[in-house]
């Protein structure tokens, strides 16, 4: 078993821990439309384009749903006002306006801006998570929970290697 090997391992048997131990963390997000279409062109590159476009980090995440450590992101500590792209195709995706510290230690926030992501039941886990990605280029962005703030309830659990953040002004 190589290192990357074991690292997922290790890191399933925790996630699988926390679920057993608090069961309503993972499970899928109801009232959620998976799928849902988005009206944006498709942006469609082969894997070499991808790897020329990205960081190594930021193509296993967004092109192969890895997830960074937690509080790896400097977004993660990003308080001024701006947007959050996503990092394959600069489609924005959240608003400063809806980020807040939910001290997960990954960049999160209660609602994207409509119709930018898209989501889907994911079962990686076995326990099945409601999973959502850019609506443009299709880059896993993250994950989403019923845990959230008012007024929406959620929780856009984000990777911040999948983000860019461009201040206002």
């Amino acid at each position: 078993m190589n290192s990357i090997e074991r690292r997922t391992f290790i890191k399933g048997l925790a996630i699988l821990g926390v679920a057993l131990a608090a069961p309503g963390l993972l499970r899928p997000v109801r009232g959620l439309a998976a799928g849902a279409s988005s009206g944006f062109a498709r942006l469609t590159l082969s894997e070499d384009e991808w790897r020329a476009r990205l960081t190594q980090e930021q193509f296993r995440v967004l092109r192969h749903e890895d997830t960074e450590p937690a509080g790896s992101s400097p977004l993660n500590k990003e308080y001024r006002e701006g947007v959050y792209a996503c990092a394959g195709c600069d489609l924005e995706l959240f608003t400063s306006k809806t980020k807040f510290d939910s001290g997960t230690g990954w960049p999160s926030f209660y609602a994207p801006i409509e119709g930018r992501v898209e989501t889907k039941a994911d079962y990686w886990l076995i326990l099945p998570r409601t999973e959502y990605h850019c609506a443009r280029c299709g880059g896993h962005q993250g994950h989403v929970f019923d845990d959230g703030p008012k007024p929406t309830g959620l929780r856009y659990c984000n990777n911040g290697v999948a983000l860019r953040f461009t201040p206002a002004g």
